[in-house]
């Protein structure tokens, strides 16, 4: 199994507040998908920076485990630039790392 986790911007870079529903798309997208997803409702707080501009995210963690297959890597390569894009975000931090289910 492999586990892909997601931060997920709960603000556009400009500062206003991404709709719930742009969030709440994302997690159906994932279940229906996968058949389930999992997230945190704290807030994540990020600091970063690109070409000497500074930004500040609050980000959702969401996450999915699922079968280690490079359909399912793929897929996630082409979902992050669609997050990207719904977003309007310059990246979407992924990362992903094998689980063992007990």
């Amino acid at each position: 199994m492999r586990r892909y986790e997601i931060l997920l911007p709960l603000r556009f870079n400009d500062g206003s507040p991404v709709p719930d529903d742009l969030v709440g798309g994302v997690l159906i997208t994932l279940r229906e998908r996968f058949g389930a997803v999992s997230f945190e409702t704290q807030t994540i707080r990020g600091v970063w920076q690109h070409e000497g501009q500074v930004y500040r995210d609050d980000l959702a963690r969401i996450f999915v485990d699922v079968a280690d297959t490079l359909d399912h890597r793929r897929w996630f390569i082409e979902f992050k630039e669609r997050l990207k894009s719904d977003f309007q975000q310059l990246d979407i931090w992924i990362i992903t790392h094998p689980v063992e289910v007990l």
